[in-house]
């Protein structure tokens, strides 16, 4: 009788502990459904990640930076939300508009196909007069400011080590950031006609003014419809070596650039 109190006992216990290992895992796969719908949430309307996979951008974004875009920056657009096509876009084809800034940097779908993310910095707004005359940048028939300061350290057009000539370039309004010129100031875009920006559209350049495929080449890029834009450039998350794969963490501890870390976009 004894024993088969004990049995009864052990299968009952048995229940129990199922039981309870069946409502643990419950719990586990809803705070993880929970999880990936507040990821999916955040990435869908706050901020998405990128990465950097070319030089336009240099000295200000380096090729193996990893950034946080805002996604609310400019509103929402066809370009920036999944299942756009039930929203009720303005006419201009974004809702909670707010205009993009001069010198923001920003990430847009190229116009020629409405599809590959390019990133650049905002020059001209609409209705401005953008021309480049000998290396300098001229907005409204005014030359920007620019300032030389030390030779940047990249790589020529062939990989070779090589120095860029380097200045601090003040746009109208205000915000100061960083350019080289790797060819000096007679390379293929630093002479230009006169670019006038249509209304509804921005006139968006790289910060390597040698090398970068941006508005200057019509063919190619142009002047970027305000619909096109999917965010703004907010923060370098993570940065690492130029040819050196993020997911390699063992290469870390020597490739990391650190001091790039959680810093902020200018």
């Amino acid at each position: 009788m004894e024993r088969a109190r004990v049995d009864h006992k052990t299968k009952r216990d048995l229940k129990v502990a199922e039981t309870g290992t069946w409502a643990s895992v419950k719990e586990t796969l809803k705070v993880g459904l929970q999880a990936l719908l507040i990821a999916l949430v955040v990435r869908t309307l706050l901020f998405q990640p990128f990465n950097i996979p070319s030089g336009s951008l240099v000295p200000t974004l380096l090729i193996g930076d990893y950034l946080f875009v805002s996604k609310y920056a400019y509103g929402y657009s066809k370009y920036s939300l999944p299942l756009s096509e039930y929203l009720p876009f303005e006419a201009n084809g974004r809702i909670w508009e707010a205009a993009p800034k001069r010198g923001d940097i920003a990430v847009f779908k190229l116009p020629k196909d409405n599809a590959t993310d390019y990133i650049k910095r905002v020059i001209g707004l609409p209705g401005d007069k953008v021309q480049m005359k000998s290396g300098l940048l001229h907005i409204n028939d005014v030359p920007v400011k620019r300032e030389k300061i030390a030779p940047f350290e990249t790589t020529g057009p062939y990989g070779e080590q090589a120095k860029a000539e380097q200045y601090r370039e003040t746009l109208p309004g205000g915000v100061t950031h960083l350019v080289i010129e790797r060819d000096g100031d007679s390379g293929y875009w630093d002479n230009t006609e006169p670019y006038v920006v249509p209304q509804g559209k921005y006139f968006m350049m790289g910060d390597n003014r040698d090398n970068s495929t941006d508005s200057r080449d019509l063919a190619n890029v142009g002047f970027v419809p305000f619909e096109n834009f999917v965010g703004r450039a907010e923060m370098i998350f993570f940065s690492i070596d130029e040819g050196t794969p993020a997911w390699q963490i063992w290469h870390w501890p020597a490739k990391v650039r650190w001091n790039r870390l959680f810093s902020a976009i200018n």
